[in-house]
């Protein structure tokens, strides 16, 4: 089954990462707002997780980073299954808990982002042993060492939504 809502995304992300992302952001935002945030809880959580990564501003991409952990709260491996049949709510965690984490510690919120970063680290488990799940692992690392160095500027592996 396709999702036309789904595809829209896809297409609004890869914009970002084709070196547009004003286009992308916008784009996601009028999708954003076609569905807003009583929408399917699959579009919820991936259209904020992609949006969040189009802005350099740490609290507005804490914004978008928060929406995305309460939809994927609101959201069933069996909705995500129909998307993709190998999604698994539980493996969106460790990123979502990162992103947070990683905004939390850019706002100089160094007991949030500490927080945030726990909850990460419980959920790494989820991840399969894959390049992916190197990279979540490696970035919590990295997010931890900033974290304790108290230091707030962007990290240089930080996802941007950009080419």
């Amino acid at each position: 089954m396709t999702d036309d809502t789904m595809t829209a995304i896809t297409r609004a992300v890869a914009l970002g990462h084709e070196g547009q992302p004003d286009v992308a952001r916008e784009s996601l935002l009028t999708l954003w707002n076609s569905f807003g945030p009583q929408g399917d809880p699959l579009h919820r959580c991936t259209l904020a997780h992609y949006l969040a990564d189009l802005y350099d501003d740490a609290a507005e991409a804490l914004t978008w980073d928060i929406r995305a952990l309460d939809a994927a709260d609101s959201l069933t491996n069996t909705r995500a299954q129909e998307y993709h049949s190998f999604l698994d709510v539980q493996g969106f965690y460790p990123s979502l808990h990162l992103n947070l984490a990683d905004n939390y510690r850019r706002l100089s919120s160094f007991t949030a982002a500490q927080r945030e970063l726990t909850a990460a680290r419980a959920t790494l488990h989820t991840l399969p042993e894959t390049p992916y799940g190197a990279m979540i692992r490696t970035a919590v690392d990295e997010v931890e060492a900033s974290i304790k160095a108290q230091d707030t500027s962007p990290r240089a592996s930080a996802p941007t939504g950009r080419g």
